[in-house]
């Protein structure tokens, strides 16, 4: 690798963006790369090799001087369910960036982080593997439908253009003790379902105070399938997919090797925590992201498992400078 390379990372102080910055900035092969972020309203910490960008995505003029001089982006920023911004945010800025790239002298490589809801998530029964072929089904909402978009605008610029881009599809994203909140029956639950609303508030405060989790089961009573990805290897995923060229053009599940079973988990808790279980029927059904591709093709293995995710997320001690933010809704 020889001269200076830019990578331009939207939503860079999401918690994707603030690992993979670090991790850029520390591990070896990656000493001729500078970022730049993107930023509207947050901060980072100053580095050496970050540079600043500030002002919306939405806006054409902020996005080309942001480009100016960049070879790689990575494209995190995202909306949630969020009707009035998400058109504007996801779909324009995705359009600026990649009319940007297509007209730059200096860009190389564009990369995607794109979600599982553009292939309906757990809304829909999944009776094989989830592949990267599987056709787009986003379930209800505009987040799902602009992660739809996003993809099909990419590959319409590999079509129309031949820009040189893949992205990387993966399913919620875990860190920290994120999964122990997922499993909450209180307020401060990550996520959803609401397990608190399933059950009802009464028995949702028997179940806090027993500290008991939930079991997830589909409609005919069997227990879900869910998929997950810690962020350490999501952004493994992407420092393996720079510049690498059999990642050209290609959409990528970056997954779990397994899904979290509901049942499994609750059981394990059970063994080494001695927590309580509840079963919880809901309109959810069981999905397996099958992640064989990026294997195959970068090189990549996950290094999370259930147990792993489940002892990171409870033996997580939070300092008092680290407080929990969850950054949109839903």
């Amino acid at each position: 690798m020889t001269g200076t390379k830019r990578i331009l990372v939207t939503g860079a102080t999401g918690k994707v963006g603030q690992v993979f910055l670090r991790r850029l900035f520390e591990e070896s092969g990656f000493e001729a790369f500078v970022a730049r972020a993107l930023l509207h309203n947050r901060k980072l910490d100053v580095h050496d090799r970050l540079e600043i960008a500030r002002g919306s995505i939405q806006d054409v003029e902020t996005v080309n001087q942001a480009m100016e001089g960049i070879t790689h982006v990575l494209h995190l920023a995202t909306c949630k369910e969020t009707p009035p911004l998400v058109m504007d945010v996801t779909v324009k800025g995705l359009f600026w960036l990649l009319e940007a790239c297509r007209m730059s002298p200096t860009f190389e490589q564009f990369i995607l982080i794109g979600g599982d809801a553009a292939v309906g998530h757990f809304f829909y029964p999944h009776p094989t593997p989830v592949t990267e072929a599987q056709k787009h089904t986003a379930y209800p909402g505009c987040y799902a439908l602009s992660k739809v978009l996003e993809e099909v605008m990419l590959e319409q610029y590999y079509i129309q253009y031949d820009l040189n881009g893949c992205c990387l599809r993966a399913p919620w994203i875990m860190e920290k003790d994120d999964f122990k909140y997922h499993l909450s029956f209180g307020k401060d639950v990550f996520g959803g379902p609401r397990w608190r609303d399933l059950v009802g508030p009464e028995k949702a405060d028997q179940y806090v105070a027993a500290g008991a989790v939930p079991v997830m089961l589909d409609p005919n009573g069997e227990p879900v399938k869910r998929n997950f990805v810690h962020v350490e290897d999501l952004v493994s995923a992407i420092l393996r997919a720079i510049d690498a060229p059999q990642a050209g053009q290609q959409t990528f599940n970056i997954c779990m090797d397994e899904p979290v079973d509901y049942r499994a988990m609750a059981d394990y808790l059970a063994q080494t925590r001695r927590l309580p279980r509840v079963d919880i029927t809901t309109p959810y059904h069981s999905t397996w992201l099958d992640n064989s591709k990026a294997k195959f093709l970068l090189g990549w293995r996950p290094e999370y498992d259930l147990k792993k995710l489940i002892d990171a997320a409870w033996e997580y001690q939070r300092a008092e400078d680290d407080p929990r933010i969850v950054w949109y809704p839903g």
